[in-house]
């Protein structure tokens, strides 16, 4: 089952989506999709986690020799979670930014020290983030995150959590993003360098996860820089069609600050 969050008419409402797509609130109401707002559909997140470099053509476009030998982690901020169709912005002071399709696990349940054998059952279901980057600072394994991938509004994630048990294969989920209608990225959630069993180990033995984390799995090769004007949307078969709107900084913030 697919599992969604969504504004209507001020009042936030969880939603279903059934076989047609259609919208389906608890009482069996069924919403118009064009007269809603996407949320995020965590209701409450968590810790977000994220990986640099987890696929190996990836490692390969950016020019470093050798893939990563333990996970490149890095936490996000709430401030940079929106949800699907939503606008996204470009800043004006740089050069480069581009997209990033993610499969991301979502936890359902708290644990630590969680074994690779075990990471199955505490994952609620799965979704997909576009981890948009700033590819100005993108210097090297150790470059700044703070610059590169904490802006506002540049996590979107959606448009639904799926069931984990409606996903047959995991591990070989194929990744498309396109731009403008443009095919620019493809991959496949088979070429991942650490899969998400692994993670779910690595990142319980650092730190107690809980409902509501969530773990944005790296993307694979494929970058385009995005102008404000563009369309964006990543999908992962099985999981989800994910679709943001990039506009200028100016236009992004208007008169708030």
């Amino acid at each position: 089952m697919k599992h969604a969050r969504v504004l209507s008419q001020g009042i936030e409402i969880a939603v279903t989506i059934d076989e047609s797509g259609k919208l389906v609130a608890e009482g069996g109401a069924v919403l118009n999709e064009d007269s809603v707002t996407w949320l995020c559909p965590v209701k409450e997140p968590g810790t977000l986690f994220a990986l640099g470099l987890n696929y190996a053509d990836h490692v390969a476009e950016l020019a470093f020799k050798e893939p990563p030998k333990e996970p490149l982690v890095f936490i996000k901020g709430s401030n940079t979670i929106t949800g699907h169709r939503q606008k996204c912005y470009r800043p004006d002071d740089i050069d480069f930014q581009h997209y990033e399709c993610e499969l991301v696990a979502v936890i359902g349940k708290e644990g630590k020290n969680i074994k690779r054998e075990d990471a199955m059952d505490y994952i609620q279901g799965y979704t997909v983030c576009n981890d948009f980057a700033i590819r100005d600072y993108l210097e090297n394994y150790y470059r700044p995150n703070l610059r590169v991938k904490s802006r506002d509004s540049l996590c979107p994630i959606g448009p639904w959590i799926i069931d984990k048990e409606d996903i047959e294969d995991v591990n070989n989920l194929p990744l498309k993003t396109f731009v403008n209608g443009e095919l620019t990225q493809e991959g496949s959630t088979a070429d991942m360098i650490f899969d998400i069993p692994f993670l779910v180990e690595y990142l319980s033995n650092i730190m107690t996860l809980k409902p509501g984390d969530m773990i944005a799995t790296g993307t694979p090769e494929g970058v385009k820089d995005m102008q404000p004007g563009d369309t964006v949307v990543c999908e992962i078969e099985g999981v989800g069609r994910l679709e943001n709107y990039i506009v200028s900084e100016k236009e992004f913030y208007g008169n708030r600050y």
